[in-house]
């Protein structure tokens, strides 16, 4: 039953081929069986699952349910779920239990999705190898000594090895595209505001958006579907009407433009990462699109903005976490300020103290102007690029990451290394525009991604143009030796 798209787990559903009782305990004795070895989740929800089975299967006994009724998922520890533990993979809120749920967990939960567990991340959603969880490192489930990618890592591990048939998850700099590319799945980060962010815990607020991960488009698309739309609650959330994502699948390429930028061929990119992207332009070139060279000048300049922009919002957002309100609190301080140099010192990884301390540093009196403002003022510029770029295409083209799935280990010590992971997703998330990865090919038996991104709201084309050329290839059939 893993192995089944979300279309299929549907229709059989609704043929009472199986119950989604039947479904949601196969998935969760998959979780009993392989997690030990993955380290994929935090918590496993098994009776609520089997309760929203239940209730699952009851509408589907009526009539009338959704493409998504009595499918199971799961959900990134970073969205507020009702009732459940909600830890952002820190130790700040290893106790802290949701007293709501996030939006998204509503709208979800109203499409008749049972949810099995929180998924295992980097600590507040800083990382890109999810080695900076609490609760310890997930490991990639095509080799256990490599990590999966962050900061969604834990979604993406449970999805690759049928822990969970999709997942949700979110990206400030990357952290759903890159892993996804690291662990052979599909991941989309719509347009900021596409979904809403209330009840997702904030790391950098004008760049976080929710997103999936799933083995396909198709798949991803039916979900993203019932996540995006308009949210009262949430400011940055836009009032616009959100399009018809599986419609739009099918529809040939014939007539779309594809833009490569050079700037992401350049020095870094390894060879064997470019072959598989080189050979799946030629694929969108006999689906019948056309490609050609754009410019994004200020792409090199991405990772040291949003290491000036993103800590800076982090500071900002992290300093309610004072041992005071909520979240850890140490025992036995004399003094206020040893209350708060205390909880926060036994609270917040590492990692988390490291874009801290650089936030507060570029916001102070004297360096605000030197570096933050400076730093909006190119992501302004990074913007632009794409403006232009996009007047000449409809979609742009190219590697998710430099390499594949790296070594448990091999870039904890060296901060700027792992920063350079996201070197192609970032600029993605300081123009607000949508992009995904994909599967498309292996190097090293290891899964290589290939990202697509669009303009404003423009997911349906992605989408569509993801699911013409999965129809056409089949690394994203392909499973991990051991967990099939």
């Amino acid at each position: 039953m893993h192995k089944l798209s979300l279309k299929q787990l549907s229709d059989s559903l609704k043929a009472r081929q199986f119950s989604s009782r039947e479904l949601t305990q196969h998935f969760l004795d998959r979780i009993g069986r392989h997690d030990p070895a993955l380290n994929a989740y935090v918590t496993v929800t098994a009776e609520r699952a089997l309760r929203q089975a239940d209730a699952a299967d009851a509408r589907l006994a009526a009539g009338g349910t959704g493409v998504l009724t009595g499918i199971p998922l799961a959900q990134k520890d970073i969205f507020c779920t009702l009732g459940v533990k909600t830890s952002c993979g820190s130790r700040m809120l290893d106790r802290f239990v949701a007293p709501y749920d996030a939006t998204i967990v509503e709208k979800l939960d109203g499409a008749g999705m049972v949810m099995l567990g929180k998924a295992n991340m980097d600590e507040f959603a800083m990382g890109s190898s999810n080695e900076t969880s609490w609760y310890g490192p997930v490991k990639n489930p095509w080799d256990l000594e490599r990590v999966p990618g962050g900061s969604s890592g834990g979604s993406v591990a449970a999805v690759a090895a049928g822990l969970a048939p999709v997942a949700t998850a979110t990206d400030t700099g990357g952290s759903i595209r890159q892993p996804a590319a690291l662990t052979n799945l599909t991941g989309i980060k719509p347009t900021y505001g596409r979904v809403s962010r209330y009840g997702m815990i904030a790391f950098a607020s004008s760049l976080d958006q929710a997103g999936v991960v799933a083995h396909s488009a198709e798949d991803a698309a039916l979900v993203l579907q019932a996540m995006a739309g308009f949210d009262p609650r949430d400011s940055t959330s836009v009032e616009r009407p959100v399009d018809d994502y599986t419609a739009a699948l099918g529809a040939p390429l014939r007539g779309l433009r594809i833009g490569l930028p050079k700037e992401y061929f350049a020095e870094g990119l390894d060879a064997g990462v470019r072959g598989c992207i080189e050979a799946a332009v030629k694929v969108f070139e006999s689906l019948g699109a056309t490609v050609k060279e754009v410019s994004l000048p200020n792409a090199p300049l991405s990772v040291p903005t949003y290491y000036v922009v993103a800590p800076a919002e982090a500071s900002s957002n992290l300093a309610r976490f004072d041992g005071v309100r909520y979240g850890h609190r140490t025992e036995g301080a004399k003094t206020l300020q040893e209350l708060y140099e205390r909880s926060r010192g036994e609270g917040f990884g590492a990692e988390v103290q490291r874009r801290i301390m650089v936030g507060t540093y570029v916001l102070s009196h004297g360096y605000y102007d030197a570096y933050y403002l400076k730093a909006q003022k190119v992501r302004r510029l990074i913007y632009d690029d794409f403006r232009r770029a996009f007047a000449e295409v409809d979609l742009v083209l190219g590697p998710t990451a430099q390499n594949v799935a790296f070594k448990l280990g091999d870039k904890t010590d060296d901060p700027v290394a792992m920063y350079l992971n996201d070197i192609y997703t970032i600029a993605a998330n300081l123009a607000g525009i949508p992009a995904m990865s994909l599967p498309c090919g292996f190097h090293q038996d290891l899964p290589v991604g290939m990202q697509l991104m669009g303009n404003f709201f423009d997911e349906a084309r992605m989408l569509n143009a993801a699911h013409q050329y999965q129809q056409a290839t089949d690394f994203h059939k392909r499973w991990p030796k051991g967990f099939a």
